[in-house]
């Protein structure tokens, strides 16, 4: 690591730590108050995981998000008590409605950021059904049994409120940025989705994100019901996670190797772990926030610690459940495996999305942004959009270093030309943002992006065009250096 990447990597450890330590709170809280509106672990675990999915979505950061969550979120909640009573009852028409609503998340991913958000809200309930299978029945306060029917809707207000006040301490605190007006100008704007290619019958990528879900859902519910037809929701779970989020084919195959890695660690540390806490639901629920804390935080240095974390708090949770005998629980990893191997057959099977082809939409807009930042003409300039859109291509990193580890594997000495590009576009961001503040546009360096730019239609151009983007910022700098000493 070179010097000036270290006090970059301890900002956003501090960062990651702060926003851990919010989550975590509201996680608790929510957790706490849930036992006050129904009795049962399933209460708890309920608001827990929609705080969770509040926080890291930061939906209530603006103020149009309050709207959409106090909207949202008590039909969201009604709806998994809905599916969730249905898979008690029902398994197979259970099974129907889960994979319908479990593929709307990657369909909403057309409606860019605020779509990605909502739809993260929709799969964490989702995740939750699958967890802990019994969902609030005994309401507290000697209320009537029929309040158990609203009572997902109470908790998941109930979670908005905590997650708000938690981060409502952070601002005070100095750790989080005041409340945002609205959603117009986010730090990190969403991937854009990809429309359909003209003259064929392919959907769009969010069309065929949501068609690789489905099969992928049912396919899994398929082999569960039949096979382990008592212990079948950790295969569910486990295609429905390596799926969500991920960045195309072969992000997909990494996901699912490392769901499997951490599901085998988080599963030997559950057995260490599980007889310490005696299946006492305070001790087990405190060993979970204590995961969840450590997966936030070590997510910074790669996606495998968190599925590691987030394993091991699943596998604590299920030890409340009677007879987790060691033998299940290795059960539960081979399920776990059946399930990442049968949403890697759905990403590679069901009209397939090439990582490369999403990493070259995202380089052609971070170019696309570095080109408007750069227009003499334009009347505004707007540094966030390099930023944003870098991030983007930034986010794809760990995909093709773990491509390379597979070239590696099977002996292949040359690195993937993905991740060239994305390590010389990634150094042509300092020097535009540079260029930026001084208001300065060279013509060497936009003739450069717009040679760049129309390279994006062959890919074996791309690597060499971003190199003479590069020399060019290159060039600009000496320049200016040259022009200073004079």
């Amino acid at each position: 690591m070179n010097e000036s990447a270290i006090p970059s990597a301890y900002t956003e450890l501090s960062r990651a730590w702060r926003d851990a330590a919010l989550a975590v709170l509201a996680m608790a809280g929510a957790a706490a108050g849930s036992q006050a509106v129904a009795h049962g672990p399933a209460a708890g675990v309920l608001g827990a995981v929609l705080a969770l999915a509040l926080a890291r979505s930061h939906l209530v950061t603006e103020r149009r998000g309050w709207l959409e969550a106090l909207v949202l979120l008590p039909v969201i909640s009604l709806a998994s008590f809905g599916v969730g009573a249905l898979l008690l009852h029902a398994p197979w028409l259970g099974a129907a409605a889960f994979v319908a609503v479990g593929s709307l998340p990657a369909w909403a991913r057309r409606f860019g950021a605020t779509g990605q958000r909502l739809g993260r809200l929709l799969t964490l309930p989702l995740v939750t059904i699958l967890i802990v299978p019994g969902l609030p029945q005994r309401p507290a306060w000697g209320l009537p049994p029929a309040f158990a029917v609203v009572a997902p809707a109470v908790i998941a207000l109930l979670a908005l409120a905590c997650v708000v006040l938690a981060q409502g301490l952070g601002q005070a605190l100095g750790w989080l940025r005041p409340l945002a007006p609205d959603a117009s100008t986010p730090a990190t704007p969403a991937s854009p989705a990809a429309p359909a290619t003209p003259g064929t019958l392919r959907p769009s990528a969010p069309v065929r994100l949501a068609a690789q879900m489905a099969a992928s859902l049912a396919a899994a519910f398929a082999v569960g019901l039949l096979v382990f037809p008592d212990h079948w929701r950790w295969l569910v779970l486990s295609a429905l996670l390596v799926n969500t989020g991920s960045i195309g084919q072969f992000d997909v195959v990494r996901r699912g190797v490392l769901r499997v890695l951490g599901a085998a660690g988080g599963t030997v540390l559950a057995m260490a772990v599980a007889g310490r806490a005696g299946g006492d639901v305070a001790a087990v629920g405190g060993l979970v926030l204590a995961c969840v804390f450590a997966g936030l935080v070590l997510r910074v240095f790669g996606y495998g610690w968190w599925v590691l974390c987030v394993t091991l708090a699943l596998a604590l949770l299920q030890t409340l459940e009677p007879a987790a005998e060691p033998l299940l629980l290795w059960r539960r990893l081979l399920e776990i495996a059946v399930g990442a191997a049968i949403a890697t057959a759905a990403a590679s099977l069901v009209w397939p999305i090439p990582s490369a082809d999403i990493l070259r939409r995202r380089i052609a807009g971070a170019l696309a942004a570095m080109s408007e930042a750069l227009d003499p003409a334009a009347a505004e300039r707007r540094p966030q959009a390099v930023v944003g859109t870098t991030a983007l291509v930034r986010q794809m990193r760990p995909v093709f270093r773990a491509q390379g580890v597979a070239h590696r594997l099977a002996g292949r000495r040359e690195a993937p030309q993905a991740a060239l590009w994305i390590d010389a576009l990634l150094a042509c961001e300092a020097p535009v943002l540079a260029l930026v503040e001084r208001g300065e546009a060279p013509g060497t360096v936009r003739k450069a992006i717009g040679a760049a730019r129309q390279a994006m239609r062959e890919p074996p151009r791309i690597g060499p065009a971003l190199a003479v983007l590069r020399e060019a910022l290159e060039a600009a700098g000496r320049h200016r250096d040259d022009v200073s000493a004079d």
